[in-house]
């Protein structure tokens, strides 16, 4: 038996709370499950996507918002999940392009600059 059974959460670093709410909920459409002073919890298949916002002037926070997650959200059609986004004004590091390994990998910004991966 597993030790390991699934991923219940991931968290996510913002500096603006409530642009990111707006940008998780609106643009990309997530269920809000709850709102704290400093976090706003999604849920997304069972799984929850919170938004933690990180102390401005905090050294140890420096860096936790505005990187590279290592986190991918898997989408039904890649192509058109990137032209809805693009219209809704989200920015792309890298459009929908196929991997060799078979899968379809694009890359988005949100509002902090935290770079999140869409899969097909």
């Amino acid at each position: 038996m597993a030790i390991l059974h699934s991923v219940q959460a991931v968290r996510i670093f913002v500096t603006d709370l409530e642009r990111s709410r707006t940008f998780y909920a609106d643009v990309l459409e997530l269920e809000e499950r709850s709102t704290v002073a400093t976090s706003v919890v999604f849920v997304l298949g069972g799984m929850e996507v919170i938004i933690e916002a990180v102390p401005p002037n905090d050294p140890e926070a420096e860096g936790l918002a505005g990187r590279f997650l290592s986190v991918s959200f898997q989408v039904e059609d890649i192509d058109a999940t990137y032209r809805t986004l693009i219209e809704r004004g989200v920015t792309f590091v890298q459009p929908p392009e196929k991997q060799p390994w078979g899968g379809t990998l694009a890359f988005l910004s949100d509002p902090d600059g935290n770079v999140l991966t869409l899969v097909q």
